[in-house]
């Protein structure tokens, strides 16, 4: 017969993960050996400026949004009309709106209404500060709220 006995609780899996390094990188004596690993340096990013971060991410993590950043970017005036990114990226006019609403609502394009027309124009503020906390690990990411429209 097999015993039913109910199992002792497992640590989190972090716990389980700390615990299997520590070993390599603390000698039982205390003191560093020679070939131990360097200790960790610097903070991860704070959970709600890694929640930003990565909500940012997804929002550039479709290859037509990056498509329509470059292309706008790459604009003589650095501002396009809806009308003509359509054609240029050969998307449905629908498409291109919805990914144009979700780049403005997530901080990266600012628009202007000209009449029947929506113009974009790329927030580069937005852009440098994806990148900084990229390169940082630690920078504050702007909400849209924050961000010049």
């Amino acid at each position: 017969m097999s015993s039913t006995a109910p199992r002792a609780p497992r640590a989190p899996r972090t716990a389980r993960k700390a615990a299997a390094v520590a070993p390599c990188c603390a000698p039982a004596d205390g003191a560093p050996s020679p070939g131990a690993c360097a200790p960790v340096r610097g903070a991860p990013l704070d959970e709600a400026t890694a929640d930003e971060l990565a909500a940012k991410l997804k929002v550039l993590s479709d290859p037509g949004r990056l498509r329509l950043l470059g292309l706008i970017r790459a604009q003589p005036k650095g501002e396009a009309c809806v009308c003509h990114l359509t054609s240029a990226l050969g998307l449905a006019q629908p498409t291109v709106t919805h990914h144009l609403q979700v780049l403005h609502r997530a901080g990266f394009l600012a628009r202007e209404r000209r009449g029947v027309w929506v113009w974009y124009r790329v927030v580069p503020r937005a852009l440098d500060d994806v990148r900084r906390a990229l390169a940082q690990g630690t920078a504050a990411v702007r909400s849209p709220a924050t961000m010049p429209r």
